[in-house]
């Protein structure tokens, strides 16, 4: 059997306590159905299940879980150095993933209308940097008038210190003419940390300060340092269904932006599933004429690449 294989490479050079049984003894003890299990985790490549395996083996027997465990530190450790491999050869084109979303909407606030929307999401995970690229674009024309029009693209690019910290940069681009602004630039720097980091549930967050330049509909022009923090919150609530939740805020003199975005993605067919997404921007101070908030609801058809 593959896992066999496995433990014997595992323990090859580890000399047999005194008294009691090796690893390879305890190995050739794992009960039939338990050692199907976890080849067939390994197989398919998914840590959860091999923890899963690894967490009722050692419960039920501490000898033969033992050996369970082994084979499995040893089937990671082989995944991570491998992983290492690709990533020094691949070039900054290669490794991205991320996810491709189409759908309709409905707005409230400065347009009440239903439109077409799109983004794209994509990350790449290096040995010491991350690269997170976002765009997204909300447009509604109705009877040659258009009602609804964002666009939004950003890039932030994270160094890491080790496993949780890292320090990241942020330039963003944003247009939306219904919010009372015709040009927004954001650039920030600052510090970030994984304050949760698990196979189902992550959380980053990232403060640090910014500077934005916007231009107003109303011709006005404004420059200011602000104050930036964000959180995403990810979590899998069973497998192919997740949920997460963003959160961006810019405190300045002039005006302050709220942004959240709450989402649930439930997993199709392959690499399509299905997405429902709630939106809410908050602008401390619009030009005269212009709400504070608008909401977006999205139901979106997703491909993960």
């Amino acid at each position: 059997m593959l896992s066999l294989a496995i433990l014997a490479a595992a323990t090859a050079d580890q000399a047999p306590p005194p008294g009691g049984p090796t690893l390879s003894d305890a190995a050739s003890m794992i009960p039939e159905s338990i050692r199907a299990m976890l080849d067939a985790a390994l197989e398919s490549g998914n840590d959860n299940d091999v923890s899963t395996i690894v967490r009722y083996a050692r419960s039920a027997d501490p000898v033969s879980g033992d050996a369970v465990l082994a084979i499995a530190q040893k089937w990671r450790a082989d995944r991570a150095a491998a992983r290492e491999q690709v990533i020094r050869q691949a070039s900054f084109l290669n490794l991205w993933k991320g996810r491709a979303e189409v759908g309709g909407f409905i707005t409230t606030g400065n347009s009440s209308n239903a439109g077409g929307s799109a983004v794209l999401d994509a990350e790449r995970e290096g040995l010491q940097w991350r690269h997170k690229f976002r765009a997204r674009a909300d447009f509604q024309e109705s009877q040659g008038v258009t009602t609804r029009e964002h666009y939004l693209a950003a890039w932030e690019p994270n160094y890491k210190f080790d496993d949780r910290a890292y320090v990241y940069g942020v330039g963003q681009y944003e247009s939306d003419r219904f919010l009372g602004y015709t040009d927004r630039l954001t650039v920030s720097s600052g510090l970030g940390y994984s304050a949760i980091k698990r196979p189902r549930m992550q959380l980053d967050l990232e403060v640090g300060p910014g500077y934005r330049l916007t231009a107003f509909t109303n011709d006005d022009t404004q420059s200011s340092l602000s104050a930036r923090g964000s959180l995403d919150f990810r979590y899998q609530i069973v497998a192919g269904l997740s949920f997460q939740q963003q959160a961006a805020a810019y405190l300045e003199r002039f005006n302050s932006t709220v942004t959240t975005t709450s989402s649930l993605n439930a997993k199709l067919l392959g690499p399509l599933s299905a997405a429902l997404s709630y939106n809410v921007q908050y602008e401390s101070m619009p030009p005269e004429g212009r709400k504070t908030t608008d909401t977006v609801s999205r139901a979106s058809l997703v491909y993960t690449f």
